[in-house]
């Protein structure tokens, strides 16, 4: 599945777009859709969920302020076929939880998972660490009680590490992909 990593002409260059998804970094006015999911109990029940539309909106703008340092932070997802904000995610550096390098999460709203990009967004990432960043690896964790969030990783060539009792998650990591360099 072909990616175009580069901008758009004239647009954001940290624009991505995918078959299906555009990848944006995010604004203000976006907030109030991702708490929408971000701030469900339910929809993020394996991983951090945003107890207020203020806590969502600190957490979403410290990681943008985190792009001009690290030249990465999680994506809004917006699918293309339905001109709508679907998730948040990619590669960054926890700026809540330093120390883990660089990782990847998703988070999507519960009425398009099982569609599978999860996997098309974690390979733009991944394509994003190896190719411009050139990072050694990434690592990923994901909830035992979360088969799906496993498979995503797995396909992406994540091997898990070991469990983390304290986190109550797998730890996955993936070592660059030089694709022969």
């Amino acid at each position: 599945m072909p990616t175009d990593t580069s901008p758009p002409a004239g647009r954001d260059k940290a624009m991505l777009r995918t078959e299906r998804l555009i990848l944006r970094p995010a604004r203000q006015a976006d907030v109030a859709t991702l708490f929408g999911f971000l701030g469900d109990a339910e929809a993020m029940k394996f991983t951090h969920v945003d107890s207020t539309l203020r806590d969502c909106r600190r957490r979403v703008m410290v990681h943008e302020w985190r792009r001009r340092h690290d030249g990465c932070a999680p994506w809004v997802v917006t699918a293309r076929e339905e001109d709508r904000i679907v998730g948040w995610g990619g590669l960054y550096q926890d700026p809540f939880e330093p120390g883990w390098g660089f990782e990847v999460g998703y988070y999507f709203h519960p009425d398009v998972w099982g569609r599978g990009y999860a996997s098309e967004l974690v390979g733009a990432a991944l394509r994003l660490a190896d190719r411009k960043l050139v990072l050694a690896e990434v690592w990923a964790m994901a909830h035992p009680e979360n088969p799906g969030s496993r498979r995503v990783l797995e396909k992406q060539g994540f091997r898990q590490v070991r469990y983390l009792p304290d986190r109550t998650r797998f730890l996955f990591r993936r070592p660059r992909d030089t694709g022969g360099d």
